[in-house]
Formats: C-alpha cells, structure tokens, sequence
C-alpha cells in the first residue's frame, strides 16, 4: 500500500496535474483534498488536451477512483460544466468520480463578493482568481457555510441562502454600493446542477478508510502550492487554504500515519501569479524567453505568470514544511537553449547570508538571491524517459539540487506529454 501526496513545492503551477496523471494508473483512489476551481491542472496525453478545475487528474490513465474530498470548495455549476467536458471524451463517471458530503459550495455571492473585495483593496490586491474560493472559506470557518449534504433538501437550502444574503446585501448596498443579490434568481440558476451533481455525493472518509484497510494505494492531489499555503505561504498573498501536507490529512480524512509518500513538485525554475513577494523574478529579456519557452500562461485565467530561476531557500523550506522524501522536476525542456542557468542558493537579508525562507512577507520582498551558475546544455531533452540519455551538464544540475535539498527526483518531466517523462 501506497499513500502519496502530491503537493507543490513552490507558487502553484508547477505541473501536478501531470504528475497525478502519469502516477494514477497504479492507484486504486486519486483525491482532490483542498482548493477550488481556481486551480487549474493541464493534462496532455494522446492528441487530448484538458484542463480539469476540480476532477481530480487520475480520471484518463487507469480505472482509479476519483474523489474530490471534504477540504475542496465547490462550485456546483463550474463542476457540472466539467463534468460534461470529460464526459464529452468518452469517460463514464458513474461509479468513478465520488463527492464528499462535506465539502462546502462556492455560491453566487461568494464570487460578487471575492470581486469587490479585490476592487476595494485597490494597489493592495491579492490578484485573486475570483472564483469565490476565499470568500466561501470564510463562509466554512464562519459557521455559515453550506455543504453538499444540504442539496438533499432545496427547502432548506433555499432558506440559507436567503438567511446568508441578508447579511452579505446589506454589506453589498452599505458597503460596496454594489446591486444587492436576489435569492429566487440564485435558486433557479442552482437547481439544474444540484440534480446533475447530487449522485455523486457520498461519504468519502469512509470509503478512504475502507481502502486504508484493504491496503490499496491512494494519490492525494494538491492544488496551488506551499508557498502559497494560508498559514505557511507569503501572506497575506496566499491562497484561502492549506496546500501542505497536513492540509491533505484534514482535506481527505486520512491520517497522518497512513502517509508512505510525500512528493513535492517542482519546476525547473520558478513562476508565480498574483502579487506578493518572488525573490528570484526576473522583469528582463531572459523572464520573458521563460515565459515564452514555457507558455507560462495561467491555466484558469490566462494570465501571464512572473518567471524567475529555481529558488533552493524556497525549495528546502516547503521540504522541511512537508516532510517531502521525493521530488519531481517539470518542465526540465524549457532550459534547452539557455547558454547559462542560475539557481539561487542563499539569501542575502540585512548584509547577511542565510538559507532560512524568512517567514516575516516584509523580509521576503528585501531579500537579494545569490546565485551559483551553471553552463546550459544547449541540446534538446524533449521526449527522453532515461535519465542516463540526459546530457552530461543536465545531469549536473539535477544532481546538484538533488545534493543541496537532500530529497531525490523520482521523477523528471522532459515535456509536457504523459509520455516525455523519466520515472527513477
């Protein structure tokens, strides 16, 4: 039996989806266990390519059960319409794809009120996706939060939601001067995904610890990353939740004990979206060939992500955060035709050296990165799947991070294909 998180090891968009995807054919549950549909996990593999939100990506290789846990926040219309889209390839979720009766909904006003929000804070945004996550997180926490166990009963839930927005109107009309919500509109737009959804609700911590006890192996797929984690990250540029490895344990049900595996994904250098502080950004000619070699495009928004070298402080920080015993390496191919490659390895902060990720947010904007260089390869990686066929100098630098983080790469990705990957 195998439990493996899968979890991001930087900003988010580090390639889990394709890692999840290429490691679910020998997994007999593959679990969503936080986040919303502000994640976005690409999935290349035949001529198909699809961006799942909130499915978990072990839905195209293998037979595995799909959960999307206790820990994700779901919007009942954005899922019904992804629903359809994987149907639409051929794939039959019934008996596959699995609900927990706990998760909590994104609803209508959690997105008016994530934009307004975001509005309001003006020079000081988060640079949200303005899916609402946020605001049903505080909807969860707050205790006023409506769970997919409560579309058993419209009457019901057709009354919290009215009992809900007699707050959030007053705020909207007193606060934001913005059009108050009406509830009877709300219902209606509703109503034809509830029944779409509603068969698939069941009690996932008890089918998750009926594996347990069967010994079948599970994959827990994260969303965003650990730097980006509500408690953990650079906040309060964060996500609304807990990317890290104890937010799987909560977002699924399964127990810390449970957990064999611990996989942090990481890019070959580094991305993030949003604002917030990024020590090894790069606003030149040489972050923009990243991007463009990269297609650092969000998948969800489309937004043009910031791109720097690969920050080691980072990396060791969200090891040590997670207790990572294994790494994988994405998008290795984007580095192909760079004549010289910088990893940062200390931190210069207050005419020191440290390779200590400062949790103070203020501290991380005034750190100077300190680089080693290495000779690029100069030569194309795209579709190997032997490590040993890797040029000298690409092996050099794995072997280098390998050695700095202490963790070892079980696998790189050399394109973004199922098929142009290394397992070690």
């Amino acid at each position: 039996m195998a439990v493996r998180i899968i979890i991001g090891a930087q900003w988010g968009d580090e390639g889990k989806g394709k890692i999840v995807d290429r490691l679910s054919s020998d997994a007999a549950y593959v679990v969503r266990y936080q986040g919303g549909a502000n994640a976005g996990h690409t999935l290349k593999f035949d001529d198909t390519t699809i961006v799942l939100h909130l499915i978990p990506s072990g839905m195209f290789n293998g037979d595995s059960k799909c959960i999307i846990g206790n820990g994700v926040v779901i919007d009942p219309i954005a899922l019904v319409n992804e629903i359809k889209k994987v149907e639409a390839l051929g794939v039959d979720l019934q008996n596959r794809l699995f609900i927990s009766s706990s998760a909590h909904l994104i609803l209508p006003y959690h997105k008016v009120l994530d934009n307004v929000k975001e509005k309001k804070r003006g020079s000081d945004a988060i640079g949200t996706t303005g899916r609402g996550i946020g605001p049903a997180y505080v909807s969860k926490v707050s205790r006023i939060g409506i769970r997919m166990n409560d579309l058993a009963n419209t009457e019901k839930l057709e009354e919290s939601i009215k009992k809900n927005l007699a707050d959030i109107n007053l705020a909207l009309k007193n606060v934001y001067n913005e059009p108050e919500l009406d509830a009877d509109v709300m219902m209606s737009e509703l109503l034809p995904a509830i029944e779409v959804v509603k068969p698939y609700i069941r009690n996932t911590t008890e089918i998750l610890h009926q594996a347990l006890d069967n010994g079948e192996s599970i994959l827990l797929e994260g969303a965003q990353g650990s730097l980006l984690d509500v408690d953990h990250g650079t906040y309060p540029y964060v996500t609304s939740s807990s990317p890290t490895a104890g937010g799987a344990c909560t977002g699924s049900g399964i127990p810390p004990m449970a957990i064999t595996h611990s996989m942090g994904i990481t890019k070959a250098y580094c991305t993030r979206v949003g604002n917030g502080p990024f020590p090894t950004e790069l606003n030149d000619e040489t972050g923009e060939k990243l991007r463009k070699n990269g297609q650092e495009f969000g998948a969800t928004t489309g937004r043009p992500r910031r791109c720097g070298w690969l920050d080691l402080v980072a990396l060791k920080y969200a090891i040590r955060l997670n207790g990572m015993n294994e790494l994988s390496l994405t998008k290795l191919d984007v580095l192909d035709d760079f004549d010289t490659i910088n990893v940062c390895t200390h931190y210069e902060l207050d005419g020191k050296l440290t390779t200590v990720f400062p949790l103070n947010t203020d501290k991380v904007s005034e750190v100077k990165p300190v680089y080693k260089t290495f000779d690029g390869w100069k030569q194309s990686t795209r579709n190997i799947t032997s490590f040993d066929e890797l040029p000298g100098k690409t092996r050099n630098y794995i072997r280098f991070i390998e050695e700095y983080t202490g963790v070892p790469f079980k696998v790189v990705s050399t394109g973004p294909k199922r098929s142009e990957t290394i397992i070690r």
